[in-house]
C-alpha cells in the first residue's frame, strides 16, 4: 500500500577515516531492509570528500548485494516482527510523526508551513542539534571526535577537470548558433505565459522548449522571472 524508497544518510559520512563509512552504510542498509524498504540507494564512502570514484560506487553496490544475498534479511517478510524494543521505537516514531502532522495542520497545511519556513527550520534545527552533540562529545563519531588518528590526505579522489566547463560553454555556443532561435523564443514565451497561469500544466511547455533546444538555463531563467527565487525566512 505504501512504496518506500530509502537512501543511506549522506550527512553521517565523515571526511576523516572515510573507510569507516563502508561500515556505516552497511548498517544503514541492513536497517532499511529490516524496515521493509522496496527501493534503496547506498551512498559511497568518499562522498564527504568529492564525487565518488568507480571503486567506491562499486563497494556501495556490493554492500546492497551482500545484504540481499548473504545476510538472510531479505528472506523474511518482517525480520524484526515481535521485538518489543522495535515496537516501542515504532510507537515513538508514530507519536512524534503525528505531533508534526498536527502542528503542520495548525499552521494551515504543508504549503503554508513551507511558506512560513517551519519545515526548513525544523530540518536546520535538527542538523544543528546533531552537530552540537558531536562538538560537545555527547555523540561519538568514530574517527571524528573519538578514536582519531593522524592520516595522510585522501588520494585518487575524483576531480572534475576545469576544462570541462570551457568545453561545455563552447558546445552551448555552437548549439545556439545552429538552432532555430525564433522557435526557441516562441516556446520560452509560451512557457512564461503558462507559468503565470496556475491552471496550466507546465511539463508539456517545458518539453516543447527542450525539443526546440532551449537550454536548461534559459528554461530556468523564464521560471525564475515569473516565480522568483527562494528566500529563506521564518515567521513562526
Amino acid at each position: 500500500m505504501l512504496r518506500v524508497h530509502t537512501q543511506t544518510a549522506g550527512s553521517m559520512l565523515t571526511a576523516q577515516q572515510p573507510n569507516n563509512n563502508i561500515v556505516r552504510v552497511a548498517l544503514q542498509t541492513a536497517a532499511a531492509v529490516m524496515g521493509g524498504t522496496q527501493s534503496l540507494h547506498t551512498n559511497s564512502k568518499d562522498e564527504a570528500l568529492a564525487l565518488p570514484t568507480t571503486e567506491s560506487v562499486t563497494i556501495a553496490l556490493r554492500t546492497q548485494q551482500i545484504v540481499a544475498y548473504e545476510s538472510g534479511l531479505a528472506d523474511t517478510v518482517d525480520p524484526l516482527g515481535g521485538s518489543y524494543y522495535v515496537e516501542a521505537l515504532t510507537d515513538k516514531i508514530e507519536k512524534e510523526a503525528w505531533e508534526y502532522i498536527e502542528k503542520i495542520d495548525e499552521i494551515g497545511g504543508a504549503p503554508e508551513a513551507i511558506a512560513k519556513g517551519y519545515i526548513q527550520k525544523e530540518i536546520q534545527d535538527s542538523a544543528y542539534k546533531w552537530q552540537m552533540e558531536i562538538e560537545k562529545g555527547d555523540r561519538i563519531i568514530v574517527g571524528v571526535n573519538k578514536f582519531t588518528q593522524e592520516e595522510e590526505p585522501p588520494k585518487n579522489l575524483l576531480r572534475v577537470d576545469g576544462s570541462v566547463g570551457k568545453l561545455q560553454a563552447e558546445k552551448i555556443a555552437a548549439l545556439k548558433a545552429r538552432r532555430d532561435n525564433a522557435k526557441v523564443a516562441e516556446t520560452l514565451a509560451a512557457l512564461e505565459a503558462g507559468c503565470a497561469d496556475e491552471s496550466v500544466n507546465l511539463m508539456p511547455l517545458i518539453l516543447d522548449a527542450v525539443r526546440a533546444y532551449a537550454t536548461e538555463g534559459e528554461i530556468c531563467g523564464v521560471m525564475r522571472k515569473v516565480f522568483g527565487e527562494y528566500q529563506p525566512h521564518t515567521t513562526l
